[in-house]
């Protein structure tokens, strides 16, 4: 009829999937087969290595106009992309405090990809998925059924919605409504001088600034100093301000310190503050048998961060916030446009996830560390943080048995601070000495650290929280790091 009437011919329509999903699937079981070979065999590839200039030239190119064989891409990835990973899934990766990734959690992210829902929410089996892991962190952390939370990018967004809660139901006014211009005394938030900058990052898109968060000093073994937390909320609600919050550490980023969280917990509500814990790295040790004593009161917080691609080892990215007054937190953030409101039947019977966070799009973060969970068992990732937190006080003890090494810091959880100190070298010099051993262990692909500064003085920082991590590999780091010392000591530069 189209011919007969000289209408144009309508062309035919397309999709992204193949039009033959035989060799997709042979393609795919190979990407399969060199992924177990990837992680089987990771102890013999370098932990890190440069990426050469011939491979930062590929990433240079324009955007493709033209299809290309799926084959060929997937050996571009091969090798361009999977030779030169950041290092964190190698056993001896100990630079920064990230978690390891599991095999049976990236299988989790292929499918939830293909499903690909969204979970901002709706009644679909991945939103009830979603729940139930944050109902498991709470149940790990002692947090009550009643309370509320959310799956989220990171440790980052976790605490900045963690502290939204709390600026909003401290405020004295409706701060969604009328801005924190309304607000008729300035707020004031405590946190150790150890505190993770994304507090800082909260307290400045909140709209508080920076010195809206006062950093309190430390003891020895760098806890918040509890009763000076006490001398500066005195001094504050003297000078006209509006005591608001106390984040306590679970775990801080330079030495895995802990503060007292018990002691926070009743400052908190003797002073009426809110009582937020910053628990990204160590909240998770409440499932550890042998260590779970060392965060006695996180359960007593009104708010908590988590990072299940920490210690509990899930894919990037796995963050959670918990709130204990659930109708505080979604009050924080629930918006109900009439394309968004609930219907008593059909899609759109259940909640929306998103009345909980900033994202109206969520992706489903949450079957992956819902299936390692389900494979090894809760008790398993406690073992394995009860391991990771030994195999730092054993690094610890090698340390101290060798005179050419210095411990900084003894070690309080799994991050050992540590430093190559021969006789005879002045602190610049020591600094610039140990910044060498630190690149050459990256550059010869031996082991990640990272450096910092504690109590002054300036160390190598080994955070252990890698599943793969064996002693054999603490022993190889403490021989390198002397051989290593030794060398640039000989050489003419460092004399």
């Amino acid at each position: 009829m189209d011919a007969l009437w000289g209408a144009p011919k309508a062309k035919a329509e397309e999709t992204l999937d193949p039009d033959d999903w035989t060799p997709v699937r042979a393609l795919s079981h190979r990407m399969i087969d060199d992924a177990v070979g990837y992680l089987r065999d990771i102890r013999d590839r370098p932990v890190w290595q440069e990426t050469p200039a011939n491979v930062k030239a590929f990433f240079a190119t324009t955007v493709p106009r033209s299809p290309a064989p799926l084959a060929d891409i997937y050996r571009e990835v091969a090798e361009n992309v999977m030779p030169y990973p950041m290092g964190n899934v190698h056993p001896r990766f100990w630079a920064w405090y990230m978690g390891s990734s599991n095999f049976t959690g990236a299988l989790g992210d292929f499918l939830a990809a293909i499903q690909g829902s969204n979970l901002g929410g709706g009644s679909h089996a991945a939103a009830l998925l979603d729940e139930q892991v944050v109902a498991w962190c709470k149940e790990m952390i002692g947090f009550p059924a009643s309370s509320s939370g959310t799956l989220v990018s990171g440790g980052s967004m976790a605490n900045i919605i963690g502290l939204t809660v709390a600026r909003n139901v401290k405020a004295g006014v409706d701060v969604r409504e009328n801005g924190v211009a309304a607000i008729e005394k300035p707020l004031r938030f405590y946190a150790s001088d150890q505190v993770h900058s994304c507090h800082r990052k909260a307290m400045e898109a909140l709209g508080l600034g920076n010195r809206a968060l006062r950093r309190i000093p430390t003891d020895a073994e760098l806890r918040i100093d509890v009763a000076a937390l006490r001398a500066a909320i005195a001094q504050d609600r003297a000078a006209g301000l509006q005591p608001a919050c106390v984040i306590g550490t679970a775990g801080s980023v330079n030495t895995g310190a802990i503060d007292d969280l018990q002691a926070l917990a009743k400052l908190a509500a003797q002073e009426e503050l809110w009582f937020h814990v910053d628990g990204c790295i160590g909240a998770f040790i409440a499932v550890a048998p042998q260590n779970a004593y060392r965060v006695a009161g996180i359960e007593r917080a009104d708010s908590m961060a988590l990072d299940p691609h920490k210690w509990l080892h899930a894919p990037f990215e796995a963050g959670c916030v918990l709130v204990r007054d659930a109708s505080a937190h979604r009050g924080a953030f629930a918006v109900t446009p009439e394309y968004m409101e609930m219907t008593p039947r059909g899609l759109a019977s259940a909640r929306w996830l998103h009345d909980y966070g900033l994202q109206t799009t969520r992706g489903f973060r949450a079957l992956k560390v819902w299936m390692a969970i389900k494979q090894h068992g809760i008790e398993k990732f406690g073992r394995l943080i009860d391991q990771n937190i030994a195999q730092g006080h054993y690094l610890g003890t090698l340390i101290e048995a060798e005179p050419l090494l210095e411990m900084v810091l003894p070690p309080n959880i799994n991050i050992v601070c540590y430093r190559y100190r021969p006789k005879g070298v002045d602190t610049e010099r020591l600094k610039a000495l140990n910044t060498e051993i630190m690149l050459r262990l990256q550059e010869e692909g031996i082991a990640a650290l990272s450096d910092t500064t504690v109590h002054g003085e300036h160390c190598l920082r080994v955070a252990i929280n890698n599943h793969r991590t064996r002693r054999v590999d603490l022993e190889l780091l403490v021989r390198e790091t002397i051989r290593l010392g030794q060398e640039i000591m000989s050489a003419s530069a460092m004399v």
